[in-house]
């Protein structure tokens, strides 16, 4: 049984900084890629930021990519994104995924084009 958990969401003023985490279990994380998505108020999830799990090669949506990194915690297991400079439009919920084939799937799933199968519940972060 595969689970991811997400932590670190919150309200936080523009300009400020967050810090989310994700650890998943029942899912081998040395290969393929785990990231970051969001669904804001229009209802769309997009990608915000993978890593490939084996080379720590990473991927970001235009619009944070000065903004953000994404980074494997102490496991290959977990990932943390943190961003900086948050506008409003950043809020929304984000979700940690994984994906344990990777390859062209990483970039993929970041522009929406294959779903990824491993999602977490997500945690709420609030800009204001």
């Amino acid at each position: 049984h595969v689970q991811l958990v997400e932590s670190g969401g919150g309200s936080v003023q523009v300009g400020g900084s967050i810090r989310l985490s994700c650890t998943a279990s029942g899912f081998t994380a040395s290969r393929g890629c785990m990231g970051w998505f969001r669904q804001g108020s229009g209802g769309e999830r997009e990608g915000v930021a993978v890593i490939v799990t084996n080379s720590g090669y990473t991927m970001f949506k235009e619009t944070v990519r000065r903004r953000a990194t994404i980074s494997q915690g102490a496991t290959k297991n977990s990932v943390i994104l943190e961003m900086n400079r948050l506008r409003p439009e950043d809020t929304g919920i984000y979700f940690c995924a994984a994906d344990p084939v990777g390859g062209n799937r990483c970039m993929a799933g970041l522009h929406g084009e294959v779903e990824w199968p491993y999602w977490g519940q997500g945690t709420q972060v609030t800009v204001s």
